[in-house]
């Protein structure tokens, strides 16, 4: 079945760049990032993994884990990661889950569940749906699944503005407009009466309409 937002994250056992790992243990009690990549050696990939290592630091302040994957060995990815370093000026400071058998990609509705053959054997091509992005939160259920085509990298800005969303909106009873920003003004959810807004936000708030409440972000 296809994985939608709010499912749980199917948990998983295996084998990464850093050692055994189970999915849900190594979330721990805060919030992971899930991205997937075709094949090692590619070039969009290469890029994508270079500055996720750069941003990683960001991550890290929100407390939220970063793991990549693709269906290469886990020997294939140590391999790589010398080249994602000398062309990107970053070393991957993350684990990569060696998913050979593509048990996981599968999990994840990544590819074809009839899909098969060793990594070798496969080219970026055969494993073109293998390229998306999910948050996952704490509670490890689902808060953002992405899935890009083969020849656009992704905005990794752009999952740190959504995660920033993600992280404010379960905090308070707030949405975030267009084009939101860390630190700009916020709407107020239409399942909060007016009453107890203001016990919310007793300095009130600008409604150009009815059910269009504006106040800054909360802290």
């Amino acid at each position: 079945m296809p994985l939608r937002i709010g499912d749980e994250a199917p948990n998983f056992t295996v084998e990464t760049t850093e050692g055994t790992i189970n999915f849900h243990d190594w979330i721990g009690d805060g919030y992971a990032i899930l991205f997937s990549h075709p094949k090692d050696f590619t070039p969009v990939c290469t890029t994508e993994l270079g500055y996720m290592a750069g941003l990683k630091p960001e991550f890290d302040k929100r407390n939220t884990k970063v793991i990549g994957l693709s269906i290469d060995s886990v020997d294939d990815h140590n391999a790589w990661l010398n080249d994602i370093e000398e062309t990107q000026g970053h070393a991957v400071n993350y684990p990569l889950i060696g998913d050979s058998n593509l048990e996981v990609a599968k999990l994840y509705d990544m590819i074809h569940p009839n899909a098969s053959g060793t990594a070798k054997e496969r080219t970026p091509a055969d494993n073109a749906t293998i390229r998306s992005v999910f948050v996952i939160g704490p509670d490890k259920l689902i808060k953002l699944i992405i899935t890009y085509p083969m020849s656009t990298g992704r905005n990794f800005d752009e999952v740190l503005r959504v995660l920033d969303s993600i992280q404010l909106t379960a905090q308070h009873k707030v949405a975030t407009p267009v084009n939101w920003r860390n630190g700009e003004d916020v709407i107020i959810v239409p399942a909060v009466s007016d009453e107890a807004a203001r016990e919310k936000f007793p300095d009130g708030w600008k409604a150009p309409k009815p059910y269009l409440r504006i106040v800054p972000q909360p802290e």
